[in-house]
């Protein structure tokens, strides 16, 4: 054996020593010498083997394979050290967030001593009146769980003036409350695990519907229409006609319904509407309710109006098909004049929350503007002729590397959509999770996964992948991702409540069967008995 076959045996003989060699002063091995130093020993691994191969040589292979694992576990604490540490600082952010806003509140309270003696009086009795509205609100969600103050209002208003505040006051106020079919319904139940005997067990769970009742008369509702179509420019003007004069309404339309309304008749100059988009982000403070007359799509914009707290939602089915639509437009005075005299029963769907971060990004909270789904975000090739590369983590876990034409992150009013078609499970709306399904993957034993709401996605484009990615959401906003960029997906705060023609399991039923017509077929025929048709013979 020559005596660089001794060195290099001795060199990789331990494990331990030739990481450490690796290791910089900071702890963490290099991406970059990493993925050489792994392509360096797979390389030497898939050499032909020389005749007379002895014991040595067999060592030093399998010291080559444990340096190889050393370098893959290094990375993988690397990349799990990264996310723990933004972790950390995106706590501190938060913190720190709160700590200004108290500053702020503080100044703020300064500022009002300094008026005068009446306009303290004003001040004290609309701080007193605001106090007891919110034990009153804490008092009501203590009883009931969720209260329209904890749906509907935004979280930065806080440091907001008293006019903004009398301003959200003027909207109209309502209750969420847990709702079952009679008072001895086995529906009527709640979480509660029990500890008897050494057994654990579920005494009972909770599987009730939500209801939404009006604690105060609605005002103000927009109306969402469908473009280009000539039935829903004819129904639209019925509806806000009928809301104004029978309903005595405010009315908001999108600017260009809103030009068709005038152009129709001068006398929808009633109508109101929004000029830029610093308006919309204030749709909530002013909308009790939004009615959307269309198909699904329409809903999805609906949502993707409001990137905060979204109002109640009353959609019109005037689509192709409709899984979030279970109101007929030929029904629509009935309909409304239910919803708004309550109570109505009331499905809160989900939103993901996605974030791009580039891999130029310092860290974590470089991000660009955060994109809400109400469907699905899907990262695919594109035009492409090579596979999707794509490492996938859940919170600080390695997933899976999916390989094949791409991924679909779907909430579970999405799993009816694309992730259904890629072979994805139909999941109830209201079941809290993230539906993780592959499309065409290059390995059969590659099946679709649903993951519980808390946990946060990161799906990483690495830099051996042979081609860039695309990320679409809600089938639009299509972004690119580079090698080394990443896509990070979690559960948003502020769901989206859409109006139940029944209530929320009877009309995702209703949906699969007249949508999907699903498991219809034509019912065996039955001949009878064996005894019967000899007797028939005969």
């Amino acid at each position: 054996m020559s005596p660089s076959n001794h060195d290099s045996t001795a060199s990789f003989g331990h494990g331990d020593t030739s990481v450490s060699c690796l290791k910089p002063e900071n702890g963490f091995v290099d991406s970059l010498s990493l993925v050489h130093s792994e392509k360096a020993v797979e390389e030497l691994l898939q050499q032909t083997p020389v005749e007379g191969m002895d014991e040595h040589l067999i060592e030093f292979s399998e010291a080559l394979r444990t340096v190889a694992k050393a370098l893959r576990r290094a990375a993988e604490g690397k990349a799990s050290a990264q996310a723990e540490a933004a972790e950390w600082k995106r706590r501190y952010e938060l913190e720190k967030t709160r700590n200004i806003q108290m500053e702020r509140k503080a100044q703020i309270a300064e500022q009002n001593g300094n008026i005068d003696c009446g306009k303290v009086k004003n001040s004290d009795k609309q701080l007193m009146q605001q106090n007891e509205l919110d034990k009153i609100f804490d008092e009501c969600c203590m009883k009931h769980g969720i209260c329209s103050h904890e749906v509907l209002r935004d979280r930065g208003s806080d440091s907001s003036s008293n006019v903004d505040r009398s301003k959200m006051m003027r909207k109209a106020s309502f209750k969420l409350s847990w709702w079952c079919k009679g008072e001895n319904g086995d529906q009527h139940k709640h979480d509660i695990v029990s500890f008897e005997k050494g057994n654990i067990t579920t005494a009972e769970r909770s599987s009730k519907q939500i209801s939404l009742k009006w604690e105060s008369d609605p005002q103000t509702v927009l109306i969402l229409t469908k473009p280009n179509s000539v039935s829903v420019r004819i129904l639209c003007a019925q509806m806000v006609r009928w809301l104004k004069e029978k309903k005595k309404l405010n009315i908001y339309v999108e600017p260009r319904v809103r030009a068709e309304l005038l152009t129709e008749s001068s006398d929808f100059n009633y109508v109101q509407t929004w000029k830029d988009d610093q308006e919309i982000l204030l749709l909530h403070t002013k909308v009790d309710l939004v009615i959307t007359l269309g198909g699904d799509g329409t809903v999805l914009w609906a949502a993707s109006m409001f990137k905060g707290p979204v109002p109640p939602i009353v959609p019109f089915s005037l689509g192709s098909l409709g899984f979030m639509t279970p109101f007929h437009s030929e029904h629509f005075k009935e309909c409304l004049d239910s919803v708004l005299r309550g109570p109505v029963s009331i499905t809160l769907r989900h939103r993901l929350l996605c974030r791009v971060i580039r891999d130029a990004a310092k860290n974590e909270y470089e991000t660009e503007e955060p994109i809400l789904v109400l469907n699905e975000v899907t990262i695919d090739r594109g035009i492409s002729s090579y596979l999707t590369n794509l490492e996938c983590y859940c919170d600080n876990s390695f997933v899976t590397c999916v390989q094949g034409d791409g991924l679909i992150l779907s909430t579970t009013s999405g799993s009816t959509a694309y992730s259904l078609a890629a072979g994805g499970s139909m999941v109830h709306p209201q079941v809290p999770g993230i539906l993780f399904t592959p499309i065409c993957p290059h390995s059969l034993s590659f099946r679709p996964l649903i993951l519980p709401e808390h946990v946060t996605l990161r799906i990483v484009v690495p830099f051996n992948s042979r081609s860039p990615a695309w990320a679409s959401f809600d089938g639009k906003d299509r972004k690119q991702l580079a090698a080394g960029d990443a896509l990070l997906c979690s559960m948003a705060p502020c769901p989206v409540p859409t109006a139940c023609q029944v209530d929320s399991t009877s009309d995702f039923l209703s949906s699969i069967h007249d949508g999907l017509h699903w498991n219809l077929r034509k019912t065996q025929s039955f001949d009878g008995p064996w005894e019967l048709q000899d007797m028939i013979q005969i």
